[in-house]
């Protein structure tokens, strides 16, 4: 009798619901103080610059493309981290809450070295771009670890790339006097090698073989494609926002090279997806990987693009390199190297921009008449992507390896991918 008492018990043991581990001592003051240590900083350091001019642009006009970059990062990569059956509220809120945050410290980390010579920081609209980019970066790099981290994980992360991403671009401007231009629009390279090497150090045994919530279906799909669809749409802003408009005809062609490249990568991204089914059907998740790759590769060599074909040929390399990196590069990746990369970051973002930072070495070599500049280019151009990947390696080591303190309670396997864990949901509640 003692014994069937005993297996009862013990049935019922491993059956009992496995809750995920309560943030209310972490995330809660964990983000009340870094808000008040924002709010202390912008009242003792920052100003709003009184100009009335940007780079020659006035504010009505400057304006709108800030509202555009604004739409991507919030609007954009919100919907499209909803593809997850059970992840939607997570995907959406967890990206506003990583974005707000990444640009309110990128705003006081660009502005150290004029606070340091003119003891006040002053922002702008182009700062504040600026910092809408560095959290893209931050952005990228959390969709490597979408539904397998907590809050408090993406406010460490958000807070030590973005870091990382300044410093290696004042690295850039101050040691190779890269172009802002140039070194800002690394931050795919940046954000996908940073997520790559995080999710490397983060890796879960439950990976190996697939999440049980770690599913999609065509409502959750369709809400991601409407993300895809805003990030296509303003794209060319994205990429001609910091564009100087003094030189006549610049930032129309940025705009223009960007479309073109982004028409050629969606029509290129559903014939490779295509080509690469084996019922030779369009695969939606391959179209929203790669439908935007040639806007990333381009983006890169923006300021050496010249004639329309040019992005055309960058849009459909772009598209290619994405397409079969997803098809094949993502399980290699999980099996080869133990790298879940839930969004496939690498072929999203890390493949196109490194394309494009070759598109934009071979171009601007070819435009150069003396071997000897040419030659110092080269050398300075590659030494650029070194330090960008050595840095971002590096600073995804020191994140992953501080996020396997269990102290920050990351959630169980089962409880990975499910909005449970983190949301209310008053409709499931039991009623005694």
């Amino acid at each position: 009798m003692r014994h069937l008492e005993e297996k009862y018990v013990g049935k019922h043991l491993q059956m009992a619901p496995q809750y995920a581990p309560s943030l209310r001592s972490r995330l809660a003051p964990l983000l009340l103080f870094l808000q008040t240590g924002f709010i202390v900083i912008f009242a003792l350091y920052i100003e709003i610059d009184s100009h009335v001019k940007v780079d020659g642009t006035t504010f009505r006009n400057f304006y709108p493309e800030f509202q555009d970059v604004n739409v991507m990062v919030v609007l954009g990569f919100g919907f499209l981290c909803t593809f997850l059956v059970r992840y939607g509220f997570s995907g959406s809120a967890f990206n506003l809450l990583v974005s707000v945050v990444a640009t309110q410290w990128a705003l006081i980390l660009n502005g150290i070295e004029s606070w340091y010579y003119r003891g006040k920081i002053r922002i702008n609209l182009r700062s504040l771009i600026v910092a809408e980019m560095c959290a893209a970066s931050a952005i990228i790099s959390v969709g490597a670890m979408l539904g397998k981290i907590n809050p408090v994980h993406l406010i460490l992360i958000t807070l030590l790339e973005v870091s990382g991403f300044v410093l290696n671009d004042w690295l850039l401007q101050t040691l190779l006097k890269t172009p802002p231009l140039n070194s800002i629009m690394l931050l795919h390279i940046f954000g996908a090698f940073f997520g790559v090497m995080l999710t490397w150090i983060l890796y879960r045994k439950g990976s190996m073989q697939r999440f049980e919530k770690e599913k999609f279906d065509s409502k959750t799909g369709l809400f991601s494609m409407l993300g895809i669809l805003f990030l296509w749409m303003f794209w060319p802003s994205f990429n001609s926002v910091l564009v100087d408009n003094r030189i006549p005809g610049r930032k129309l062609g940025a705009v223009c090279s960007t479309y073109l490249a982004l028409a050629v990568s969606a029509v290129t991204a559903a014939a490779m997806s295509v080509l690469s089914s084996p019922k030779g059907k369009l695969n939606m998740i391959h179209m929203q990987s790669s439908i935007f790759a040639g806007g990333v590769a381009v983006g890169i060599s923006i300021s050496v693009v010249h004639q329309p074909w040019e992005a055309m040929t960058i849009g459909l390399a772009a598209a290619v390199v994405s397409t079969i990196g997803f098809r094949y590069l993502k399980t290699h990746m999980q099996f080869a190297f133990y790298c879940h990369d839930t969004c496939a970051i690498l072929s999203t973002h890390g493949l196109p921009g490194l394309l494009g930072w070759l598109a934009q070495l071979l171009l601007q070599i070819r435009d150069f008449d003396d071997h000897i500049l040419a030659i110092r280019f080269a050398v300075f151009h590659i030494c650029a992507i070194i330090i960008t990947i050595s840095l971002s390696l590096v600073m995804g080591i020191m994140t992953g390896l501080l996020l396997k303190w269990n102290f920050w309670r990351p959630p169980q396997d089962k409880k990975c991918f499910d909005d449970q864990a983190f949301w209310e949901f008053p409709h499931l509640a039991v009623r005694k």
